[in-house]
Parts: C-alpha cells; structure tokens; sequence
C-alpha cells in the first residue's frame, strides 16, 4: 500500500506523486491531500458469491496507486493521457524515452460545475495481464462490455451526517449504467473519462454535495465485476483515499495542455460520493440492494441497463 514515504520508489514514481496539486499523505491524517486506503475496507463478492452471496474484504490491488491530480479549467478535460504534454504523461515520457513504457490507468470524474473540478486517480500496472484474464478482457472488449462491467465502491470515512445518510455504508456502481463514459486506450495507457453530469440526478446531487468537499474523507475503488463462478472472487483494481479538498488548491489546467475539451476531467469528491451513492444506489435505482449491485438503469451511453447479475492504435 502506497504512504506519504515513497522514497524507496523509482523516480518518476515519485514525481507523478509529488508534483500534483495535493500531496500524497498518511492515510490516517491527509487533510487537503490523498492516499492509498486499505483494500480490506472494501467488501467484494466472495468465491461462492453466486450462491451465498457472501463477500470478502477487498485486499490487495491489482494495480499500484500512482498519483492524483485536483484540476480546474475552463472547459471540461478528458483524454488527458493523450497528450504528451500532461503532468503524467510527460514524466513517463521523459523517464521513458526509448519506449517499454509502464502501463498507466487514469479514472478521470468530471463535475458539472462552472469551474470543471476534476478528480484524477492514476494507477500503474506491475505485472503483465494474463491473456483471457477478466483485466484482460475488460482491456481488449469493447464498450458496450465495459460499460457493463466497471464498477465503483464509494465509501465515506468521514463527513457530515447529510451525506453519510445519503451515501449509506458503502456505495456500488457500475459506472457506464449511471454515467456516461468515455474510454481511451493506447499501448501505454487506460482512460476512462466518467461525465458527472450526464444524469441529471448524479449532477443535482453533486451540485449540493459539493458544498461539503472541505469537510470530507472519501474512499474510492475501481473494479471489474465478476459475473460468472470463473471470474470469482473479485479483485480491486485500485483506490484512493481523498481528504477535505479545498477548491482553491485545485490546479487551473489549460485544455490545449492537459486534454481535450470534448470530455474534461473535474473534481468530484463530495458531489461523487453522494450521486453515486444516493443516486446510483437509492435515487437512480429505486429498490437495489447495494450487496449485489442491483442495476436498472435506464438510460447509460445510449442503450438500456440490465441486472448487473446479468493494440498500438489509440482508440477514444
């Protein structure tokens, strides 16, 4: 797990982590900055998940925490990791110049507000994916099968009581049911750009969450879900902890350096916490048991959602 000591790490491992906006801290004590939570404060489907319903502390990630990036602009961001003159991109780049480059995965939330906050978490793969493994599949599937497969646990470590009520225990969400998505893959890279403001629920209940962002501690982990007894028990890809943000850290991005102006990347620590956990699981929907991640959806990238029981080239 990642802490605010990375001096053992290489080092454009530790720039992507010292050069942000906010900085890497304890867990325990990160106001104004973000970390790595424990993968056992996440409950995933168990081994036997399909009959017993029973699930598992979440433990180890799949991937490596990398960094976080609080931005603004004036429009929003997405495609972040294409262009080579990001924050990211270019210290791999520079640390990387001959190629065999690690590969990166970026979750990028876009906030529907007037100054386009976006909360970036980026994560580092450490070993080669299996072939016909489910990350695997996720990686080189198309999006209707991602959009039914990613999945988000929200969980509020701290924070006032309207939003804990809202939120629940721990939230579940399979993103691309909720929300629209984009998808960017390279060689080197993984993006997904997740638009806050495509449900109108998500973006009312983020617009009055986001008055609270100074005062909460949010836990986010991003998952595969595991459909089939073979593809169980299910493992976190990676999580990140963010505390107490102020607004006025965020770093102002200029959409010609940090990405496109099509899907832009915006903070959403509050206003995420509660459209995904309020709207997704209670609001957009109504009845859903949060144990199985009940979706019914009825309108995400443009087909309808089910029970969620149920190369070089870039592609965007």
């Amino acid at each position: 797990m990642a802490g605010a000591n990375s001096s053992n790490e290489p080092e454009w491992i530790q720039r992507v982590r010292s050069e942000g906006a906010v900085p890497l801290l304890e867990p325990d004590n990160c106001p104004n900055g973000w970390a790595c939570p424990p993968g056992d404060s996440f409950m995933v489907r168990g081994p036997e998940y399909l009959s017993t319903k029973v699930k598992i502390p979440g433990g180890k990630y799949l991937l490596k925490s990398l960094g976080f990036d609080w931005i603004k602009a004036s429009t929003k961001l997405g495609d972040i990791l294409s262009h080579h003159n990001s924050r990211v991109r270019k210290v791999v780049d520079d640390a990387f110049p001959t190629g065999d480059k690690p590969f990166i995965w970026a979750f990028n939330l876009q906030v529907p507000t007037k100054d386009n906050y976006s909360a970036v978490a980026y994560f580092v793969a450490t070993e080669p994916m299996p072939d016909g493994s489910l990350i695997d599949q996720f990686l080189k599937g198309d999006d209707v099968f991602r959009n039914t497969r990613l999945k988000l646990i929200a969980n509020i470590v701290k924070g006032p009581w309207i939003v804990r009520k809202a939120v629940g225990e721990q939230a579940i969400c399979i993103i691309g049911r909720a929300l629209s998505c984009k998808y960017c893959i390279s060689e080197n890279f993984f993006e997904v750009d997740i638009d806050i403001g495509s449900s109108m629920v998500a973006s009312a209940i983020v617009h009055l969450a986001f008055g609270y962002i100074t005062t909460l501690t949010v836990d986010l982990a991003f998952l595969i879900e595991s459909q089939t007894e073979s593809e169980l028990p299910e493992q976190l890809l990676g999580a990140v902890r963010f505390s107490e943000l102020n607004p006025d850290s965020a770093q102002l991005i200029e959409p010609s350096s940090g990405g496109s102006s099509g899907n832009l990347q915006a903070s959403l620590p509050t206003r995420l916490w509660k459209s995904l956990g309020q709207g997704f699981s209670h609001l957009l929907h109504p009845g859903a048991q949060e144990s199985d991640s009940v979706s019914t959806s009825t309108h995400v990238n443009g087909t309808a959602g089910h029970d969620e029981s149920d190369g070089d080239v870039k592609k965007c």
